[in-house]
């Protein structure tokens, strides 16, 4: 069964899957791809649209890009879809996120948990809509044991909330005599973040020009490779995730040592 998503607006999976384009070496693909998908109300903008229509339409970017990291051999997609800080955005535009979120999983549901795709929502859950939460809690327990692509979304998620948090749990843990202060190392510590379980991204994409992290993923990108693309995140298609997955492989990882051509 192909794991393929589908790029109209009914479904989040399609049936038909698309081969690995052949300028990439299916070799040296990243294990695990982060996105920031910036841009969607300069998309909006431009068109004389509310800021709202980018949001739908970015909806439609993470759906072609699952796809597409599914069909090709990725492992995992870590979408960074809610910052701890768009709450500071007009209170009408995040309503109207918060329900999309919930539209949207609702939705797409049952074509994930039949596609294999595994899905969880890292970040602080608890301010999210009760009945958004509960969504969230079913849909992470039906594709738990799911063998397709690891799909994160990042909602409510900030990275130095993230960090300050597992610094809180183990120095809990060492307080009540439970954990050795000299014990902590990196794996102890990563395994306190969200994203504990998955490797780190290979890969960062951001869109619409930005160069910067947002409080993205401050731990896991440490050796992630960043790709910046003047395309706005509905705007985002096959031709710019290629570019970027070809801009990955045209790199020299040597995390930190030399390498041994030169």
């Amino acid at each position: 069964m192909s794991r393929a998503l589908a790029t109209d607006s009914h479904s989040i999976l399609g049936a038909a899957r698309q081969a690995s384009p052949a300028a990439l070496d299916p070799a040296r693909l990243p294990a695990h791809v982060a996105v920031i998908m910036d841009g969607n109300g300069r998309w909006a903008r431009r068109r004389g649209l509310p800021r709202v229509m980018g949001h739908r339409a970015g909806v439609e970017a993470l759906k072609r890009t699952l796809r597409l990291c599914s069909d090709w051999g990725i492992g995992a997609l870590t979408a960074y879809a809610f910052s701890t800080e768009n709450w500071n955005r007009p209170g009408e535009e995040v309503s109207f996120l918060m329900a999309l979120f919930e539209r949207v999983l609702q939705r797409e549901l049952q074509a994930l948990e039949r596609e294999r795709v595994r899905i969880r929502f890292l970040g602080d859950l608890t301010p999210l809509p009760e009945g958004l939460q509960r969504l969230i809690a079913e849909a992470t327990g039906r594709t738990a044991a799911n063998d397709g692509i690891h799909f994160n979304v990042c909602t409510n998620y900030g990275g130095r909330a993230e960090l300050v948090g597992a610094a809180r749990r183990l120095a809990e843990r060492a307080a009540r005599g439970e954990l050795d202060p000299a014990a902590i190392d990196e794996a102890s510590f990563a395994a306190e973040l969200h994203t504990a379980g998955e490797c780190d991204p290979d890969l960062l994409i951001r869109t619409s020009g930005e160069q910067r992290i947002s409080n993205f993923l401050l731990w896991q990108l440490a050796y992630a490779e960043l790709h910046i693309t003047e395309v706005l995140w509905p705007d985002f298609d096959e031709a710019a995730l290629l570019a970027a997955l070809l801009d990955y492989q045209n790199r020299q990882r040597r995390f930190g040592g030399i390498d041994p051509a030169h």
